[in-house]
């Protein structure tokens, strides 16, 4: 029991110790955020596009470290990583085929006004 009440005082302070850095990422991606909603996208549909791209990316980067820092072991690390990393390459797959698809929607709807 009195084994208990040591692990608990110990694992108290550790969180307060964390806690600054808590704040520090989440502050840090917060204005990450902010200024890629602020950051003007040319009004265009690819552009707009690729900012909401950003804004997801960012987030799922933001989720990734919050999952992180709460791993209790090595294996959740290499886990989360993994899972995090598989998700990425998918998430990058669609991006680049959707960027493509409106990238070439627009170039051909540039080069039929500029013949007409």
């Amino acid at each position: 029991m009195a084994k208990d009440a040591d692990s608990q005082k110990q694992s108290s302070p550790d969180k307060q110790a964390v806690a600054p850095g808590y704040w520090a990422m989440d502050y840090y991606f917060d204005n990450l955020k902010k200024i890629v909603s602020s950051a003007p996208s040319g009004g265009t549909e690819f552009g707009e596009k690729v900012k909401g791209y950003v804004e997801e990316n960012v987030a799922a980067t933001h989720d990734f470290i919050k999952q992180l820092s709460q791993a209790r072991d090595f294996e959740a690390v290499l886990r989360l990583q993994s899972e995090f990393v598989r998700s990425q390459f998918k998430a990058f797959e669609e991006q680049a085929q959707s960027l493509g698809e409106t990238y070439t929607k627009s170039a051909l709807d540039a080069l039929n006004k500029s013949s007409s």
